[in-house]
């Protein structure tokens, strides 16, 4: 994963990519069709969603994530995604219920993954030096845009709106590690609940003389500088109990459960979620208190809030037991229809489909004399957007230094194998070669073949 967390609450997030789902007869969508004119690439602007945004020297996006840009997984009936945010989505309108009867969350899964990088970014109060703001690491349209790396992106202008209690889904795009785990495009939901004194603390008997901010107090591990220690407790028990009994309805009730500290630069204290499974402890999710300025910027500075984040990707894949991320953009009839249920509650087990044999190609090259000017996330872009979802895994098996020259020489295993059918040594030398002879002219490198 990249060497820091990126905000909201999932830098761990999975990664994932189109398919289609919906009720039979299926209708083949391709990846690049979209409701929209599709995205085009030009020497001065990027077109996306039906929008022009003018080309800088931050310009990163690819023809291959564009095409995924309006898939919408998340949003297509019958997807494993779209049941898991489904049954997220009927856990929380029927276990939290308003004063009138109807819902105490609402449900935005549809906002447009293109931001500006203050959204993204500055509106979480992401310092402008922070690692996780490189261009390595994310996809620009230009200085001022970017597709969003988290769905936090939207937290400050729903809360802004006067929402109190929301959930919000959506893809995310982020330059990674090629493995069976990580993709460039993944998909997160999460929650975000306010409190003000009295909903807080109307539970607790004599409540009305206690209180949600003191003045003059300083930061500790456990709470912010304004706040009481009463109520990030209550917050915090609250925030608890809520993701225990969701990862409960979707886990089962023998669901063994622990929480973990960690840091996120907009909540604080902070913490993780881990399950149990198959012996071993997964994260999956991260969650906190939210931070005051964030709130106190958004309009509500007499509140107190948490605030979690999920990737459905890895939830999907621990509940499903789905060996690959690329096979969420399959579109494979014996991937997509283990999904078609008739009650989104019902349980699946997913079949694996057959494994077809990989195969692998080394390729190594001597790194620019500026060593700057190459980084591997750069390395793994560009093997990508030649091999796509041909690729299954990229890893760096050996690097060298001359002993003279001081020269450094950079050697990565690509593994190759396609989910539906057997590759053929000759195919995979084609798009090889395309890698090596790319590599040169665009990163830099010389090659070592």
């Amino acid at each position: 994963a990249t060497s820091h967390p990126i905000p909201l609450l999932h830098h761990h997030c999975l990664s994932a990519l189109p398919a289609n789902g919906g009720a039979a007869p299926h209708r083949r969508l391709s990846s690049t069709e979209s409701s929209t004119a599709q995205p085009v690439i030009g020497q001065d602007s990027v077109e996306v969603l039906g929008q022009s945004f003018p080309r800088d020297d931050f310009t990163n996006v690819t023809p291959k994530i564009l095409a995924k840009v309006g898939c919408n997984l998340h949003n297509q009936p019958h997807h494993p995604l779209w049941l898991i945010k489904e049954r997220i989505k009927a856990h929380f309108y029927s276990s939290y219920i308003g004063r009138w009867g109807n819902p105490l969350f609402s449900v935005h899964d549809n906002l447009s993954p293109v931001v500006t990088v203050e959204q993204n970014f500055d509106s979480l109060l992401i310092p402008p030096d922070h690692p996780s703001r490189k261009r390595g690491d994310n996809y620009y349209l230009n200085r001022k845009m970017m597709l969003r790396a988290h769905t936090s992106a939207h937290q400050r202008e729903l809360v802004r709106s006067g929402l109190d209690a929301f959930l919000l889904a959506g893809d995310v795009y982020r330059r990674d590690e090629i493995d069976a785990s990580h993709y460039p495009v993944f998909h997160q939901i999460e929650g975000v609940r306010l409190f003000s004194n009295h909903e807080l603390f109307s539970q607790v008997q004599n409540g009305e003389e206690l209180s949600l901010f003191e003045s003059g107090s300083r930061r500790t591990p456990q709470k912010q500088e304004t706040h009481t220690l009463e109520a990030v407790k209550l917050l915090e028990f609250n925030l608890k109990q809520t993701l225990t009994r969701l990862i409960t309805h979707l886990f089962g009730a023998d669901v063994e459960v622990r929480w973990v500290d960690c840091y996120f630069p907009f909540t604080h204290p902070s913490f993780e979620m881990e399950v149990r499974f198959q012996g071993d402890w997964m994260e999956v999710l991260g969650c906190g208190v939210m931070e005051q300025e964030l709130l106190n910027s958004a309009g509500v500075g007499n509140k107190l809030g948490w605030a979690f984040g999920l990737g459905l990707e890895r939830l999907a894949m621990i509940l499903y037991d789905i060996p690959d991320i690329r096979l969420f953009w399959s579109q494979d009839e014996r991937f997509l229809r283990q999904f078609r249920v008739q009650d989104v509650h019902q349980a699946v087990h997913f079949q694996p489909l057959s494994k077809y044999p990989p195969l692998h190609n080394d390729i190594s090259f001597w790194l620019p004399q500026n060593r700057e000017s190459f980084t591997e996330n750069d390395f793994y872009e560009l093997v990508r957007s030649i091999g796509g979802d041909l690729v299954e895994k990229v890893s760096l098996v050996d690097e060298f230094t001359h002993p003279k020259t001081g020269r450094r020489s950079q050697c990565y295993r690509i593994i190759y194998r396609h989910m539906e059918r057997t590759l053929t040594q000759q195919e995979v030398r084609l798009v090889h070669e395309q890698i090596e002879s790319a590599a040169e002219t665009e990163l830099g490198v010389q090659g070592r073949y």
